[in-house]
């Protein structure tokens, strides 16, 4: 999925692009983790790219592991598609098609209606 434009990976410059939200997270960690904002949500305009961390009970952790995160998927993002080879069948596979196709052809043939003939009773 290589898009035209590269974006930024670096970590300094990452931080200033992208919108830092803190959520509620939900899951084990008792009553800590229900009643503060621990996870954060990261979205990076430029790509639409939205990454969720609810890890750890720590702010501070959950925002280094979503910007990360988010890092890893730029990547990603601005590595080049590889071009994909043609590949030629092989001798032996296309003997194998043909002798398959060859027997269908006569079980098919098989099926036929025979009519009879005029000359037999």
């Amino acid at each position: 999925m290589c898009t035209e434009e590269n974006f930024t990976t670096d970590p300094e410059l990452l931080a200033r692009e992208v919108e830092i939200e803190f959520i509620k997270s939900s899951g084990p960690g008792g009553r800590h983790r229900d009643t503060s904002q621990t996870g954060v949500r990261i979205t990076h305009p430029p790509s639409g790219i939205s990454v969720t961390c609810t890890d750890t009970r720590s702010q501070a952790e959950n925002r280094s592991i979503a910007l990360e995160r988010l890092r890893q998927k730029l990547e990603n993002l601005n590595k080049p598609e590889k071009e994909r080879k043609k590949t030629k069948p092989t001798r032996s596979s296309k003997q194998k098609r043909r002798r398959h196709k060859r027997i269908r052809r006569e079980k098919k043939h098989l099926r036929e209606k025979i009519e009879p003939d005029e000359h037999t009773f």
